[in-house]
């Protein structure tokens, strides 16, 4: 199967969303977006990691370190009231976003 890249500007909001479940460490995340994209999306611990660094630092998220499944300590990341906010707010822009360009593509 084709692995595809990630859409510019959107990894925040797939992370935002999956955490919104529950709390998982970054392992996790990245194992949650390759179930949930049918593994057409694959991120790499290099991507990953900044986005979860930059989204905790902005407040969007608060970690915790926690013993794993397997016993092992591992950051587990939550999602804040803000970070809910920016979620809803990305989604909109999505909706957005994407109405847009199917508009233009089914005219096209």
């Amino acid at each position: 199967m084709e692995k595809l890249d990630i859409p510019q500007g959107t990894l925040d909001l797939m992370i935002l969303t999956i955490l919104a479940r529950e709390p998982m460490h970054g392992y996790g995340i990245s194992q949650r977006l390759a179930v949930l994209s049918r593994d057409h999306f694959h991120v790499n611990p290099g991507s990953l990691f900044p986005s979860l660094y930059r989204l905790e630092q902005d407040g969007k998220l608060k970690a915790e370190w926690r013993p794993t499944e397997n016993n092992r300590r591992a950051k587990y990341y939550r999602l804040t009231a803000s970070g809910r906010r920016q979620l809803e707010q990305h989604r909109e822009r999505w909706n957005r976003v994407s109405f847009a360009v199917t508009s233009v593509l089914e005219g096209a």
